[in-house]
């Protein structure tokens, strides 16, 4: 069984007892400004390139560029991965889209432990987006041992961003979506997700 076999939310709950709450936890304390490379860049691909006719040009065009400028702000200490395998057992295993981790003392070819996931939602289908998301949260979060860790989920068509986050047995999924519309809203929005997690993962570093 793989990450995309869990077709929807209540296929990973029942199996795992997942526990599913919606609230508005994302709190942005302030919108960030993309770089003006980012936006005459994203201008660019907007004017020559049809970038959400498939998946590909979306997850090339949009998605992976909006997460890579994120996270330039904390790539010091976390490492991005593109298509890189992450398995916990047969069950919770697979290749994620995207995902954010700690960077291992054993260089940048190993991976940390797992902090942020990004599912792309194929054929804009939400639904089965977080399933797998989900999925992926649950592999990370039992690879971390650590269960009081919040592993985040992003799950995005380009246009739409969705997020959660999986602490111990409760996902709760943001009720708040954000648009590429409003970059310096969405930006801050993915930006809250990283300052969290880094916050936490330093709390625990110091304890």
């Amino acid at each position: 069984m793989a990450f995309s076999d869990f077709k929807k939310i209540p296929d990973v709950q029942k199996r795992f007892g997942i526990r599913h709450i919606e609230n508005d936890f994302i709190k942005i304390k302030e919108d960030v400004l993309p770089s003006e490379q980012f936006l005459q860049e994203l201008e660019f691909s907007r004017q020559y390139i049809p970038i959400f006719a498939s998946e590909g040009a979306r997850c090339e065009a949009v998605i992976y560029p909006v997460l890579r400028e994120v996270y330039k702000a904390y790539a010091a200490n976390y490492a991005l991965w593109i298509k890189e395998p992450l398995a916990y057992d047969e069950t919770l295993s697979g290749t994620p889209d995207y995902f954010i981790s700690t960077r291992s003392e054993l260089g940048i070819l190993i991976v940390g432990t797992p902090l942020i996931i990004l599912v792309e939602a194929k054929k804009n289908d939400f639904e089965q987006g977080w399933g797998q998301c989900l999925a992926e949260l649950v592999a990370a979060q039992k690879i971390n041992a650590n269960a009081d860790m919040p592993v985040y989920g992003i799950v995005s068509d380009g246009t739409l961003w969705q997020i959660g986050h999986l602490i111990n047995e409760t996902f709760i999924q943001n009720r708040t979506s954000f648009s590429v519309d409003h970059l310096p809203v969405l930006f801050g929005a993915i930006d809250s997700v990283f300052k969290a997690a880094n916050e936490f993962s330093q709390q625990t570093s110091t304890e």
